[in-house]
């Protein structure tokens, strides 16, 4: 096979179901995958029928597992449903694995994206004792071609006792050239400063590094990544977006930004595309990014003559644009560049380029704190993700949602938000199709104001107002953030009573 030409990993070659035996009942594991991009294509279904056959057998056998971000059905789902991963971290999706979550099979430590690598490798989750790593390629010195994402793969494969490799035909050689690995960030106190200062800035290697005597097998696959497709934007995302777009033209009159913009993160969903979608359209030119997964709206965006670079640690494609994409890579070389996530999501690096950070919300506040990852305060949905990430060291944030949800039976705007992932201290603008709060600058009382007025849904409004009249009246000695705390939560008390706010 001429995608593994080192004579040493070729001698390794096998099948997934053989590799799978070097994967013992307890092993921690270190699998790549991020979004739905670059993930094992070939272990995690020899994983699972592992585990099937040792509960046919009255045996055990399970997992932890830790990865860049989200994987897929056929890779978290398939081993959720066998029942094999114990314990996940730091990010996923797929609705068995959640399922398993919630009903308390699986232990999940939801983590920041830029925080898991450096937490293993400070040795809190123990001992790495296999890493799973798909690649492009296999050169005749060892070095490995990545494919479609980068995430923690190098990290995993320094701190592995065993690797397994999965190359996958799928993924084009081409993307040769188009990663910067950098392992040069070390551990405190020896911890060294990131010398990026451009978006497009390259510190490290193209390549992924092992020790071959590490790993025990390459397994051969050819299959695609998740590739989930995008919803067409409605008239609800469309508003939302084009407040945003609005908004960064009021910032550019204001001269708190060029007409350029600075590096823009957007995170994975359908109005964050929609948002790209509005800026391919619109005046703006010489873009950059500085984000963590490139989205079909980003290519659009370079395709377009608007975005000149964009660095990221994963694509999120859908299937057509990630054909596309495969069949006309050479065109994004030089213009897309594929990090390791603990760069694509440091804070330093972020808080230093000035990114203008979009992600999604479930549900904020009056007072600025947002929701971004659980229904009713107890049923995580996927994970914080990176956006604390960006938010928090952002120059600009926005949080966005439609002010409704479940055809109304839900308020995404609250008195008080069910669970906090972001607090009022780190949100500045909040979205929704009926307007934008802008929050900077502004005091408790001032913010929950502005997001009622700009921000709420009509058939809530008024109801948002009247809580908010009746704690500040109620209050006397507590008018910094009033609360009636009595009824804070009253609204998802009663929508699990009632399946309506």
């Amino acid at each position: 096979m001429t995608r593994i030409t080192c004579p040493v990993l070729s001698e390794k070659v096998t099948s997934a179901e053989e590799a799978a035996n070097f994967i013992n009942d307890g092993d921690i594991v270190g699998m790549s995958g991020f979004t739905g991009s670059g993930y094992p294509k070939g272990l995690p279904a020899a994983l699972a029928e592992k585990g099937k056959d040792a509960q046919e057998n009255g045996k055990e056998f399970g997992i932890e597992l830790y990865t860049g971000a989200s994987t897929a059905t056929d890779a978290d789902g398939v081993m959720a449903e066998a029942g094999v991963i114990r314990k996940r971290s730091p990010f996923q999706s797929d609705p068995a694995l959640r399922n398993a979550i919630n009903t308390g099979q699986t232990d999940y430590v939801d983590t920041h994206l830029s925080h898991l690598a450096q937490q293993l490798q400070f040795g809190w989750f123990g001992n790495l004792n296999v890493a799973v790593i798909e690649v492009a390629a296999i050169h005749p010195n060892g070095q490995l071609v990545p494919s479609s994402a980068v995430g923690n793969n190098q990290m995993w494969l320094d701190l592995a006792d065993k690797v397994i490799i999965e190359v996958n035909e799928w993924q084009p050689a081409a993307y040769e050239g188009m990663h910067d690995v950098y392992t040069g960030i070390g551990v405190p106190p020896e911890r060294k400063p990131l010398n990026i200062n451009d978006s497009f800035q390259q510190i490290g290697t193209p390549y992924l590094q092992v020790d071959a005597e590490k790993v025990v097998a390459v397994v051969h696959t050819n299959a695609p990544d998740r590739n989930a497709p995008f919803k067409p934007a409605d008239e609800v995302s469309k508003a939302q977006a084009d407040h945003i777009v609005d908004f960064l033209r009021y910032e550019i009159n204001q001269g708190r930004l060029p007409d350029s913009l600075f590096p823009i993160q957007s995170g994975v969903g359908n109005i964050a595309n929609a948002v790209l979608v509005n800026l391919a359209n619109s005046e703006f030119e010489g873009l950059t990014s500085y984000t963590e997964v490139i989205q079909d709206g980003m290519l659009d965006l370079i395709d377009a003559g608007k975005l000149k670079s964009a660095s990221a640690t994963s694509f999120a494609l859908s299937a057509e644009r990630a054909a596309d994409f495969n069949a006309n890579i050479e065109n994004y070389k030089g213009r897309i560049l594929l990090r390791n996530q603990d760069v694509s999501n440091h804070p330093e690096i972020i808080r230093r380029l000035g990114v203008i950070a979009i992600n999604a919300m479930v549900e904020a506040d009056i007072y600025g704190n947002v929701n971004s990852t659980h229904v009713m305060g107890s049923s995580v949905i996927n994970g914080i993700g990176g956006s604390g990430d960006f938010t928090r060291n952002a120059y600009l944030n926005f949080f966005v949602s439609p002010s409704v949800a479940k055809d109304g039976a839900i308020s995404t705007i609250v008195p008080f938000a069910s669970h906090i992932d972001h607090t009022e201290h780190d949100t500045q603008v909040i979205v929704t199709e009926q307007g934008i709060a802008d929050l900077r600058g502004l005091s408790p009382r001032k913010r929950a104001q502005t997001v009622i007025d700009k921000c709420a849904h009509p058939d809530y409004k008024d109801r948002l107002q009247d809580y908010f009249d009746r704690a500040m009246a109620a209050n006397s000695k507590g008018q910094h953030t009033p609360h009636l705390m009595g009824e804070a939560l009253s609204w998802h008390a009663n929508f699990q009573q009632n399946g309506t706010m």
